[in-house]
């Protein structure tokens, strides 16, 4: 199977959450399976990472976007673990705050996108304007819906700068949420993470699945696709990613530049 084409949303199809099974776990045997697989992606997103850095004339951004408690961080901490902190950045997006309110709603994402030869990471994004900003009634509806086209339009002048979108909706489902959220409750390592809203916000469920439907539907591109990923089981979260990931970079043909010395003549010198 190939996992890049099963997840990815094809640009303009209506996208339906509820016929998206959140428990799946296609294209691996086992649990265990998956664990080694996602070590070796670990690995060889470390050796693709070395490589887009020397290269340096082109950047990787990868888009988080979920329900509370879907593993946002959880993919940050056991896919991205591996890259190297000087070419990588991870940047999460947090209600407008200051200076930010006094812009476009693009203007403080713009300023945080990879530069040639890093990756960059969107805890959250420029989506929340689409997302929580429709939900809650933040913004008049032609404002927000005009949004979907300067999305599009924003990501297609990243990608022709240099810039690869992997945009990734982790798909988790309701049952599994409340239980996530419960446990942390019980959990002194974790329970500072758990906020009332945690809970309030899982009123507004169809709500935030209807907005998300329709960021997927509209937002998927051929330049900046959305890949749909089930994350009930986060081992299977992180594999699915962890691949895509992979194969995303290594079609990206990435090549070390070459010596700016004469190396032969180098060697000989110091010999």
């Amino acid at each position: 199977m190939n996992i890049v084409d099963a997840f990815r949303i094809k640009q303009g199809r209506p996208v339906s959450l509820r016929r998206i099974d959140t428990d799946a776990t296609p294209g691996v045997k086992n649990k265990a399976a998956a664990l080694k697989s996602v070590q070796h992606n670990i690995e060889r997103l470390a050796e693709l990472q070395y490589t887009l850095y020397a290269e340096n004339r082109r950047s990787v951004l990868i888009v988080l976007q979920a329900m509370d408690a879907a593993g946002k961080d959880g993919v940050v901490r056991h896919v991205l673990a591996g890259l190297n902190p000087q070419g990588c950045r991870v940047t999460p997006f947090k209600v407008p705050a200051g200076e930010e309110r006094g812009h476009d709603f693009l203007w403080r994402v713009h300023k945080q996108v990879p530069a040639h030869g890093e990756i960059g990471v969107f805890n959250r994004s420029h989506y929340e304007d689409v997302l929580v900003v429709r939900v809650h009634n933040l913004a008049p509806e032609p404002v927000w819906k005009a949004r979907y086209d300067h999305i599009n339009a924003f990501e297609k002048m990243l990608v022709d700068s240099g810039t690869t979108i992997c945009k990734f909706f982790l798909h988790v489902g309701r049952k599994e949420q409340l239980e996530r959220l419960e446990a942390r409750l019980d959990d002194p390592s974790r329970n500072w993470k758990v906020t009332e809203a945690d809970f309030v916000e899982r009123g507004y469920w169809k709500d935030y699945v209807k907005a998300y439907e329709d960021v997927l539907t509209r937002c998927s591109t051929p330049w900046a696709p959305w890949y749909v990923i089930p994350a009930d089981h986060k081992w299977y979260r992180n594999y699915a990613i962890s691949e895509i990931l992979r194969r995303t970079l290594e079609s990206m043909d990435l090549r070390l530049p070459k010596p700016s010395v004469d190396i032969a003549a180098l060697k000989k010198k110091y010999e």
